[in-house]
């Protein structure tokens, strides 16, 4: 998967400012996703289309309410 750049990165929108936050980017073959805390130094995870549209439908339909 290619690189993110920095510009493409937007914060969730459920974002409120305490800094428990992530932030993600669409790439040209998938997606990325990283805490808004280490920013351009911590880790990147990526998704490829499919794990990415299982992952939405999974919030979708509650599978990760605790």
């Amino acid at each position: 998967m290619k690189e993110p750049s920095r510009t493409m990165w937007r914060k969730s929108t459920r974002s409120n400012g305490t800094a428990n936050c992530v932030e993600f980017c669409e790439l040209q073959d998938g997606w990325a996703v990283r805490d808004s805390k280490a920013g351009e130094y911590g880790p990147v995870l990526l998704f490829s289309p499919n794990e990415w549209s299982a992952f939405i439908q999974g919030v979708k339909d509650g599978d990760f309410n605790i």
